[in-house]
């Protein structure tokens, strides 16, 4: 029988005449289950025997002998040659063949990425990671369960951009809580080191009004980052949660976060000296938490709301008055934020260098070119588009029997009298 093989050599055999149909290849997927065990017991298996095969042509065999030869014990020494065939492996393999045994090639990239960690290269690990995401993401739609391993390596090599490749797509599929989570939060962060703090402001977003039975962990960073980045971004902070947040999250999240909500109250009083003070008693917090980088950038976020303030008051200032205003220390200061300021786009000005004065501007945008009308044109489709898939899960959903059930269960402990229909008895779970 071939499922009782115990030696190496007829598994290579079988692998390389079972690596073409449909059909073959589920034959060699029930073939390769059943010699798993006595591959692992096999003295004679070693990374050499892989080489009687072609990644890109056995994809699914070669996973499962390389599932093998790395999930035991790896030799220190060996590791870098181990992530190495790994990496190959990915980037060679078939994706079809691969979606077969979708689990252990998880599996297998999860222990690379460990591997990767233990090597201190997170680098190493990103392009390959990026590729096995794409290989087993059946759809844009769906989160998988490497997309937090790719996003922890692109945060730790500081490749922000590359993981922001992964964050465009409207995730609406979710298997595994956790893997949510954790997306939501390294996006959010990946997201902070490229300023987009909109973008990051929704993803913690999403991670605090997650639904939870208790508060964990990632809710509890998430949180303390949602604030500074609130008051980066929108300029203002509320110490009430979202409604749509969880009964745990509004009675817990705000009580392990005093400092941060100090730092938001302050904030929202604009006083500078106040909110200053409220940092250097809690810096000690917010190091251990390493977000007083972040809350630095609040701080500053402060001084340019103040001038943005000015502009909505005066159309012209000498950059001493605003320095006295903001409560920045000379008119240097003064203009190397507003300059910044309109850098950024937040403010439209004009400094005169000769006096020192400021002329505050109107805004130029006229709403009606044509990159601009690219710009709301994608907005909408991207409106219709979360649209149309909220109605498809809605449809979804009300025909779903377990949903039906409970909802039926529901109703039955209240007196609705005649006017309410029954959930159909077949639907009772």
């Amino acid at each position: 029988m071939i499922g009782a093989m115990s030696s190496v050599e007829p598994v290579i055999a079988t692998i390389q005449r079972l690596s073409g149909s449909s059909w073959e290849l589920s034959a060699l997927h029930d073939v390769l289950k059943g010699s798993n065990e006595s591959l692992r017991a096999d003295s004679d298996f070693q990374l050499s025997t892989l080489d009687q095969l072609d990644p890109s042509k056995h994809s699914l065999g070669y996973l499962y002998l390389l599932d093998v030869l790395t999930c035991g014990p790896v030799w220190k020494g060996k590791a870098s040659d181990v992530v190495l065939l790994i990496a190959r492996f990915i980037n060679a393999c078939d994706a079809v063949q691969i979606r077969l045994a979708s689990e252990k090639f998880v599996s297998l990239c999860k222990r690379f990425k460990d591997k990767v960690l233990e090597l201190r290269d997170p680098l190493r690990g990103v392009a390959p990671l990026l590729k096995a995401v794409h290989m087993i993401q059946v759809s844009t739609k769906r989160l998988t369960a490497l997309h937090p391993d790719c996003l922890q390596l692109c945060l730790l090599a500081k490749c922000y951009k590359a993981g922001f490749s992964i964050l465009s797509d409207d995730i609406l599929e979710v298997d595994q809580p956790r893997d949510f989570y954790l997306y939501c939060y390294y996006g959010g962060m990946i997201c902070i080191g490229l300023k987009r703090f909109q973008k990051a402001l929704e993803l913690l977003y999403n991670v605090v009004t997650a639904p939870m039975h208790l508060v964990n962990a990632i809710a509890l960073e998430a949180y303390k980052k949602y604030i500074l980045v609130s008051l980066i971004h929108s300029g203002q902070f509320s110490i009430s949660l979202p409604k749509c947040a969880s009964t745990a999250a509004q009675r817990s999240l705000k009580s392990w976060c005093t400092p941060y909500i100090d730092v938001g109250n302050c904030y929202n009083d604009g006083k500078i000296t106040e909110l200053e003070a409220v940092v250097v008693a809690n810096s000690s917090d917010f190091e251990k938490d390493k977000n007083l980088g972040l809350v630095k950038q609040a701080v500053s976020s402060l001084y340019k709301r103040n001038i943005l303030r000015l502009t909505q008051k005066y159309l012209t200032l000498s950059l001493q008055d605003i320095a006295s205003m903001v409560q920045l220390a000379n008119a240097k200061e003064a203009e190397m934020h507003v300059l910044q300021m309109i850098q950024d786009g937040q403010i439209h000005a004009l400094i005169n260098q000769k006096d020192g004065m400021v002329r505050f501007l109107e805004d130029p945008e006229q709403y009606k070119t044509s990159e601009m009308i690219e710009i709301m044109d994608s907005v909408i489709q991207r409106t219709i588009g979360l649209s149309k898939n909220l109605l498809a899960m809605d449809e979804s959903l009300s025909c779903d029997p377990l949903y039906l059930g409970k909802v039926g269960r529901e109703r039955q402990r209240y007196e609705f009298g005649d006017d309410f229909d029954t959930v159909p008895q077949k639907f009772s779970m």
